[in-house]
């Protein structure tokens, strides 16, 4: 780099949370200096503190505390802090407004609609970072629509970012479509908004426009407008992250607006404590006294001070830790993957390094904020050293609540619970000889063994009272380090297996305070064979920023059609090359010269029709092959590839790296092969512990990691510590002590010490918990590989799925909670199943049914069936079953949502029981003969519109069942047969034992009397429920007696999903983290009358019982047991498209669109109802405002909450939303809808919520609508329309559609749909008597990237 500075002090710095990690780097010598991030009585800024630390040592004189330190004397600093995370993580940003289109106000109110925990009746929603909102009236969209079977792509004449925008209503957007200006903005009237804002007091904002980011022009006229006003920050979205999606652009804006001024305050003051200059220019210009100063960002790399911001500031600290393992772990020979473990006191991070390249991720999920920017995979577990224990309802429990650090755990001296750090204590596997003694009142106190030893005996006391197993303490203390490691190793083995990588041919680098203690465990559970614990892994994200580059990221949009030659390459080169030199421009301003800088260009590519786009980086120098990296990453990815679909580009992507200082030490495995290996020699023994380890307590050397040479061969059981880490190498493992690394060596795992024959075993409630924990992972990584392999927007986006395991006779031994309304009823269908073919099956073969009366529960939701047999093949263990809602399987309208159906086939193609695979064979003829010709032979009804989606989601749903049954066969492998089936047992039968135990409380709040409640279907329909509760037994039966007669229409519900709606409320009332399966249903009888539209006939139109009647049961049950006031109790179902097969006629191409729309949900005695949510028997996503314009041909008016419609009360109900869609061309719409006519309930006299309204805009003229309706009052004949009517005056007439109905829809026409609120709780006026319970931020405070899909595929 040019600098004519001589090399002076290298310091780079973590600010963690807790503690600030300083390494200082001055000719060989390199220091490292640990100290609070917070201690105001002794220093203002640590990382200050921590510099003037270092020069002190190095210059050999003490600098005065508050004395300005000279830059003259540093070469650089670098560094990375939590200022950013914590300022969203604690809601303290700058004070912003956000500016956005007309009609989307709260776009991120509303998000995705989706709520963070399923089984939360007190939904809490993220906050969202904005005080106040501007609408402009501005708007653009799209021209063309994905979706279109012609591909019609229309020729513009102007360009986006030009004069053209201001005269011309059709550009050329910067990602090559066709952008139509509908509406213009004012700029006087943007002022006028602005001013009023600024005058407010608030001095940032945040501009996100919709089509933003390929049409800048409005975003730029506000920018310019806000400028002049006197804004202090200016954030505008196409700068900050050109890329389409609405909401995760908005959050990205905000986020950036809100973040930046905190850290550019912080960067002030930070550069107020040297003297001489910071940065780059301060180097590059005439100051002598220049340091250069960079800030590490998310994506791993480094930026110059003076360009670090709020959106790129959020995984800061924990990407230094990913830059730390991946330069010092990974071999570029060898290329052995590298999963990384940075264990620390409240969560965990995970993350992965291999290929030589960082994993980077484009939409992440922070403190509840979808963050739309480049940053390293890393995934957040709630789950460390602070993690709190419970013995809950049978089951050992750690966390997700923390100890935090105060008053931390109970050794801290400050009467903390039990944690995870107090078990470690007194199993001896922590040293309180190598902790600082900073505890107890005047902080001078070693860690406190005994306050570990008091909380550790009360919960094996507890065990014993709940049980009667006695268990000793140190049993105790080690089942609950068991229970948290594979609470931890089930994310590290979704997250990993999620993305096609194999666990067990990684390695693991542990590092972080907490990291060592537990490695060897994880390592084991995950199948790796070695672990590698740098020397500096104690401080490892400082270290890893002393490592890391400079780099510049740049981005622009595309559309183009992939093409390995031509016209759309050279268009696509010129891009890149464009983006380098700005790049390129940017680190030369840093002061790098052009052989330090390098480039790794890549394009943003997906198949057209989906919206899983991948990252594919330049095959090699001159070498484009783009399209095929794509199919092959593909392929490894997903599992699938799309022959004949066209490839879309729709980003592309340099990213310019400065390279700075090079690791120069050897790798790992040049060291393996050169050490002299020699057993460890007695002397070097610092002490001796008695340390618990799965065989007992055992007599374990401990060694300082600074009195070992380089080649010590440490035999396990034994102790490694410093002043920083401990690490616990277990028996059977090896350590070894390289030059950089202790490189520790697992044996083989030891398979039979499960084995037991069931006459000697008793349930072990620690094999319990993690019984739970393996099954349940099972189920949520088949849920992952559907959402990955699938191609629908309708499973890949909107996760209308779920998966499942069952026992031998198709009881529900776990089901990952995607969609409550599976929950019970995909037992019935798998029971019904295993009956039909009852010795017919073989090992490959998968069952496909979907009819009502097979247990399937609307005819979309199709589901398939697989088994899994003993190693002889004899005998049926278990059975995966994944259940997916497909966007159109036939019937009388797209979408296969009739709101008229009257018959079954109606609705579409009815599958009572198909073998769809014989021996792992695909049957695709049989599959379009069931979905495609079979449903067009009865009278109007068409084949399913989109064929090669549904049969692409078919394949997507075997291979989620092959995974589910090779994790069987694993966990088999791993613990026998006999445990895993005991196993599977004992968690039924601990489930059952939660709700008995529920309904005996039940039934002392009652005083032994009947639960009864009664509502009513919008046709008058009573639903009518009567529950009898055995006090004694803790058993209950639900009787549905007084139920209404099987109706001629769509609401008829087949019984399975009453049972649904049972096992839900159950498991919200019991608001424990319960294993939900078989076991639920045992203490419950359920009475349905026969030929009630809870048990209708065969041939019965079911489609709206899923989406409706089962909502309306559900709000039976809870107003039965006085739980909550009445949700929304609709899906909302809205359908339109084209086409199809109609017998007779002939076959069009078309297309089928579905979505359902959130509501208000009830509040209830402790909590207000949520605004604009999906509530109780859905969580389906709502497809994202941008991409709705850009696949189908409608114009989104208006999405936003629809005040006032929640029910007033004490607590008030939330509120429903407004969503005003207009159609483009004429397409055929369908609504079916409930809560149109009876209004959702309050409780405990709280006011009832508003009813929902469905209203059809139409455009009529205006003389002839008068004429008619005059000629046909005098009894005449309405006249059709002439040519000299043609110019007569049009006007909207709004229509109610009433709660069903469907209507061809013209071009320009709209549907208006208002969704119904929640009911309140309580006398309107009464004191609230909010927030008893938990921490409702838990929901999504704890997390990264991994939060988007965890709360998604997992409760």
């Amino acid at each position: 780099m040019t600098t004519t500075k001589e090399k002076g002090i290298r310091i780079a710095i973590d600010r963690g949370g807790t503690f600030t990690d300083c390494v200082g780097s001055y000719g060989s010598e390199t220091i490292i200096i640990k100290l609070l991030s917070e201690d105001p009585s002794n220093y203002a800024d640590a990382p200050l503190e921590g510099i003037r630390r270092i020069m002190s040592h190095f210059l050999g004189q003490e600098i005065p505390r508050g004395q300005p330190l000279d830059t003259s004397k540093i070469e650089s600093i670098r560094m990375g802090t939590t200022v950013a995370t914590n300022a969203l993580l604690e809601r303290k940003g700058e004070n912003i407004a956000l500016v956005t289109t007309k009609g989307f106000q709260d776009c991120l109110v509303i998000g995705n609609q989706s709520r963070p925990l399923i089984f939360d009746l007190a939904i809490k929603k993220p906050d969202v970072l904005y005080s106040e909102v501007v609408e402009i009236d501005e708007r653009v969209t799209l021209e063309d629509y994905a979706e279109d079977p012609e591909r019609t792509l229309t020729k513009t004449e102007g360009r986006a970012g030009t004069g053209d925008v201001l005269t011309k209503d059709l550009v050329m957007g910067l990602s090559g479509e066709a952008v139509r200006i509908l509406q213009r903005p004012e700029k006087e009237k943007i002022r006028e908004q602005l001013q009023q804002v600024f005058e407010g007091g608030i001095k940032s904002i945040a501009v996100c426009l919709m089509h933003g980011y390929t049409f800048p022009d409005h975003e730029r006229l506000v920018g310019e407008v806000a400028k002049e006003i006197g804004f202090t920050h200016i954030s505008l979205s196409h700068e900050l992250m050109p890329m389409i999606k609405l909401v995760p652009r908005t959050t990205s804006v905000c986020a950036d607006a809100y973040l930046t001024p905190a850290i550019k305050k912080y960067i002030q003051g930070f550069q107020n404590g040297f003297e001489g200059g910071l940065g780059s220019k301060s180097v590059t210009s005439d100051h002598e006294k220049g340091a250069r100063c960079e800030f590490m960002q998310s994506d791993g790399g480094l930026v110059d001070v003076d360009k670090f911001t709020g959106l790129k500031a959020i995984l800061s600290g924990p990407a230094g830790g990913v830059v730390g393992y991946a330069i010092t772990s990974y071999d570029e020979n060898t290329r052995v993957p590298v999963i990384g473990f940075d264990m620390g006191g409240t969560s965990t991070d995970v993350s992965r390094y291999g290929e030589g390249r960082y994993d980077h991720t484009f939409e992440t999920t922070t403190a509840g904020v979808t963050i739309q920017s480049p940053q390293l995979d890393i995934n957040t577990v709630a789950a460390g050293g602070g993690s709190r224990l419970f013995f809950k309802n049978g089951l050992f429990v750690v966390g997700p609540e923390s100890a935090g650090a105060h008053p931390g755990p109970a050794c801290y001296r400050k009467g903390g619970p039990a944690t995870v750090t107090d078990a470690n204590l007194f199993l001896g596997r922590l040293l309180p000889e190598f902790f600082p003694k900073i505890f107890g009142k005047k902080e001078d106190e070693a860690l406190d063994r005994d306050a570990s030893e008091k909380v550790l005996q009360e919960l094996a006391d507890q065990i014993e009272q709940e049980t009667g197993k006695k268990m000793s303490v140190d049993e105790v203390a080690y089942g609950f380090l068991t229970v948290a490691n594979e609470a931890m190793a089930r994310p590290i083995r979704s997250i990993t297996e999620a993305k096609g990588h194999d666990t067990s041919k990684h390695r693991l680098a542990t590092f972080g305070g907490a990291g060592g203690q537990h490695a060897v465990a994880i390592a084991e559970s995950l199948g790796m064979k070695q672990i590698l614990i740098h020397r500096y892994s104690s401080v490892l994200s400082a270290y890893g920023m002393a490592l890391a580059d400079v780099v510049d990221e740049r981005q622009e949009p595309d559309s183009a059609v992939w093409s390995g030659q031509g016209e759309v390459v050279d268009q696509l080169k010129a891009k890149m090359e464009s983006l380098k030199e700005k790049s390129r421009q940017a680190l030369r301003d840093q002061g790098f010269e052009d052989s330090e800088i390098v480039f790794e260009e890549y394009l943003n590519m997906r198949y057209r029709g989906t919206e899983s786009s991948l990252m594919i980086i330049k095959p090699g120098e001159d070498d484009w092959g783009f399209g095929t990296g794509f199919v092959k990453h593909h392929r490894y990815e997903f599992g699938f590839t799309l022959d004949g679909r066209d490839i879309i580009v729709d980003d592309v992507r340099v990213r310019g790296i400065g390279k700075s200082f090079r690791y120069e030490e050897k790798t790992v495995d040049e060291q393996l092969k050169t050490v002299k290996r020699t057993e460890v020699v007695a002397e070097k023994k610092h002490s001796e512990a008695q340390v618990y380890f799965d065989r007992g307590r055992l007599n374990t050397p401990i060694y300082q990691l600074g009195d070992l040479s380089e080649g010590d061969v440490l035999p396990g059981p034994a102790m490694l510590a410093d002043g920083t880490q401990t690490i616990v190498v277990t028996p059977g493992a090896k350590a070894l002590v390289l030059a950089t690394h202790v490189v520790i060596d697992l044996p083989e795992s030891e398979k039979d010490r499960y084995a037991k024959t069931a006459e000697e075993r008793e349930i072990d409630p620690i094999m319990l918990s993690i019984f739970g924990h393996r099954f349940m992972a099972i189920a949520e990584q088949m849920g992952r590989a559907l959402q990955k392999t699938s191609v629908s927007t309708n499973v890949k986006e909107r996760l209308d799925f779920s998966c499942a395991i069952f026992d031998a006779t198709g009881g529900l031994v776990a089901n990952a909670p995607h969609l409550p309304v599976h929950l019970g009823s995909m037992s019935t269908c798998v029971r019904t199943q295993a009956e039909i073919w009852k010795g017919k099956l073989k090992k490959g073969d998968v069952i496909m049914s979907n009819h009502p009366s097979y247990g399937g529960t609307h005819l979309p939701d199709i589901t398939l069936i697989m088994p899994a047999f003993n190693e002889a093949g004899d005998k049926i263990l278990f059975y995966a079953a994944s259940r997916a809602h497909h966007a159109d399987i036939g019937g009388i309208t797209a979408g296969s949502m009739p709101p008229h159906s009257r018959e079954l086939f109606q609705e579409g193609a009815a599958i009572k029981s198909e073998r769809l695979v014989n021996e792992g064979k695909f049957d695709e003829e049989r599959c379009i003969e069931l979905l495609y010709k079979e449903p067009a032979q009865y009278p109007d009804c068409s084949g399913t519109r989109c064929l090669a989606d549904n049969i692409n989601d078919l394949r997507a749903q075997v291979s989620a069942n092959q995974k589910g049954i090779s994790l069987i066969e694993g966990l088999i492998a791993e613990y026998g047969e006999d445990t895993v089936q005991f196993y599977m047992l004992a968690i039924q039968k601990n489930a059952e034992l939660q709700v008995r135990n529920l309904l005996k409380t039940v039934s002392q709040r009652v005083e032994g009397k009947d639960l009864f409640a009664i509502d009513y279907m919008d046709d008058g329909s009573p639903i009518q429920l009567k529950v009898t509760i055995d006090g004694e037994e803790g058993e209950a039966v639900f009787d549905f007696e007084g139920t209404g007669p099987q109706v001629y229409a769509n609401i008829n519900a087949p019984e399975a999903i009453s049972y649904s709606a049972i096992i839900y409320t159950l498991r919200c009332m019991i608001s424990e983290d319960i294993p939900l399966n078989q076991g639920c249903l045992r203490p419950i009888t359920v009475k349905i009358p026969p030929k009630s539209l809870l048990s209708p006939a065969d041939n019965a139109a079911v489609v709206g019982g899923n989406v409706l009647t089962s909502q309306r049961v559900t709000d039976v049950i809870l107003k039965a047991f006085e739980t909550c006031a009445a949700s929304q109790g609709c899906c909302n179902n809205l359908t339109f498209g084209f086409g199809g097969n109609v017998a007779g006629q002939e076959a069009v191409k078309g297309f089928g669109y579905y979505e359902t729309i959130a509501g208000g949900s009830g509040a209830g005695p402790y909590w207000e109802g949520t605004s604009g949510v999906h509530v109780h028997m859905t969580n389906t996503r709502i497809t994202d405002s941008e991409v709705f314009e850009r696949r189908y041909p409608v114009l989104l008016r208006d999405y936003s909450i629809r005040k006032g419609s929640g029910g007033n009360g004490q607590h008030r109900g939330g509120d429903g939303v407004i969503r005003d869609i207009e159609f483009r061309i004429p397409v055929q719409v369908s609504i079916l809808s409930e809560r149109r006519v009876y209004r959702p309930y309050g409780m405990a006299g709280g006011e009832d919520a508003q009813c929902g309204l469905n209203l059809w805009v139409r455009k009529v003229k205006k003389a002839r609508f008068e004429k008619n309706l005059q000629a046909l009052s005098e009894g005449g004949e309405e006249k059709q329309a002439t040519e000299e009517d043609a110019d007569e005056e049009t006007e909207e007439r709004y229509i109610n559609l009433g709660a069903k109905n469907t209507a061809p829809m013209k071009a320009g026409d709209r549907i208006i749909i208002h969704t119904p609120g929640g009911g309140g709780w309580g006398p309107v006026g009464e004191a609230k008597k909010l927030g008893r319970g938990g921490d409702h931020t838990q929901a999504w405070k704890k997390g990264s990237h991994a939060a988007r899909e965890e709360m998604a595929l997992q409760a």
